[in-house]
């Protein structure tokens, strides 16, 4: 295995895992199926294990290397607001399609088949405010809660800046903590291609027709609508403000797409999108190690654009709700604002309560949805990595922080560890 590349590892999971899955559902082989998911389920958990500890380490060392950057405070905004930017343009598309294709019209559900969601402390706009700042820190990362995670690793990245030179020992812990992380993470990655095998097998296995029959137009519509950002407006953005070719950006960030497609975790992507970002689009290593970590928690393309917005649509004409444009507008309001809500972990529940709450539709609405969310999330997982590397080419090369020769380069080889972890780099602060 090793003399095959990782990205052609991961393809090969995939087919292999598209083939037992089959054969599971077409022969009912009870074992197989029951094989898959176990499997399946200790890779997300192995990925899941390490993003408490990571998203903290992650967020507060690249605030700290915000002061190797000049010019930092600009390039943060201008990150950001391509984040909101990219947003807007993914929902506006979405709600256009969501409108041409109806999805929840003329489809029959039975409500009282509805699954119960556990919603406490997340179903408004109230709740999610409060629910930032945590009241036990403890508690924050023992749930985890990856919101109250980033909002306490700004604020400790932010006050060790402020505090100096004083705060160099726990920073110096900081990096030590994530290189340990990054190093243990990417041995759980090198396991992605059985991961993927195992997780496309358990879909095909589990999720049959007879249950996606009812949500055929909405699943269809979510993955035309990430398509279209993928496809179209992605790459216009690339050719248009990064200056580079799309198609080479595709070929660059594959490996990172498809574990994003597998694993339904931004942030379990982590490590491999950043270094996707350094090694093989040429993004500055200081400013990647900002954009990226941010982007990992909050720009969420696919979950809190496309799919509220389709998904909204869909639960309103199953309600017989008429909404309106005022509606419309605010959906893309919740999409631009909302992002955070998602914070980078599997599922989009948060985001689509967020948006029904905000619309006045009925909550029992998520409900419905969660018996297909696994297949739904893993293009919206997939469209939110995908996002989360465009905005750091396109503010890189209006910032002269985009290395063409590495950009135009063959991909470079992913198999090894880097001998330099991604995101600990430090050098002298640059004078802005």
């Amino acid at each position: 295995m090793k003399r095959l590349s990782f990205s052609l590892q991961l393809l090969l999971g995939l087919v292999a895992g598209v083939a037992m899955g089959l054969v599971a559902r077409t022969w009912d082989v009870s074992w197989l199926a029951a094989t898959l998911t176990q499997v399946g389920a200790i890779f997300v958990q192995l990925l899941k294990l390490a993003v408490p500890p990571l998203v903290f380490t992650a967020i507060v060392v690249s605030i700290a290397n915000l002061r190797n950057v000049g010019g930092a405070a600009r390039l943060a905004g201008k990150t950001l607001l391509w984040f909101l930017i990219t947003a807007l343009v993914a929902v506006a598309f979405a709600i256009a399609l969501g409108l041409i294709i109806n999805p929840g019209q003329g489809v029959t559900l039975d409500l009282g088949k509805a699954e119960a969601v556990d919603l406490e402390g997340r179903g408004t706009w109230f709740d999610f405010l409060v629910g930032i700042v945590p009241t036990n820190i403890f508690t924050a990362f023992s749930e985890p809660n990856v919101l109250q995670i980033v909002f306490l690793a700004v604020v400790f990245g932010a006050a060790a800046i402020a505090v100096g030179e004083k705060a160099e020992p726990f920073l110096n812990l900081t990096r030590s903590v994530l290189e340990l992380i990054q190093k243990a993470l990417w041995w759980v990655i090198r396991l992605a291609p059985i991961g993927t095998a195992a997780l496309i097998g358990k879909s095909i296995a589990n999720y049959g027709w007879d249950l996606l029959a009812p949500f055929a137009k909405l699943t269809a519509g979510v993955y035309i609508g990430c398509a279209i950002v993928l496809v179209v407006i992605y790459p216009v953005l690339l050719r248009v403000f990064g200056k580079v070719s799309p198609l080479q950006f595709y070929k660059k960030i594959w490996p990172a797409f498809e574990l994003a497609f597998v694993s339904r975790s931004s942030v379990g992507t982590l490590p491999l999108t950043q270094r996707v970002a350094i090694e093989r689009l040429g993004v500055d290593r200081d400013y990647a190690s900002f954009a990226v970590p941010f982007g990992a928690t909050t720009k969420m393309d696919g979950c809190a654009s496309v799919y509220p917005a389709l998904a909204a649509i869909f639960i309103a004409q199953i309600f017989g709700v008429q909404l309106g444009v005022g509606d419309y507008l605010l959906i893309a309001l919740v999409s631009v604002i909302g992002s955070a809500a998602t914070a980078g972990l599997t599922g989009a529940i948060v985001m689509l309560s967020l948006t029904l709450t905000t619309l006045g539709l009925p909550l029992e609405g998520v409900g419905l949805l969660l018996a297909i969310d696994p297949i739904l999330d893993m293009i919206r997982t997939a469209t939110n990595v995908t996002g989360q590397l465009v905005v750091p080419v396109i503010v890189g090369r209006s910032e002269d922080k985009l290395d063409d020769s590495v950009y135009d380069a063959p991909p470079q080889d992913l198999d090894d560890a880097p001998s330099e972890p991604v995101n600990t780099r430090t050098t002298e602060p640059a004078l802005a």
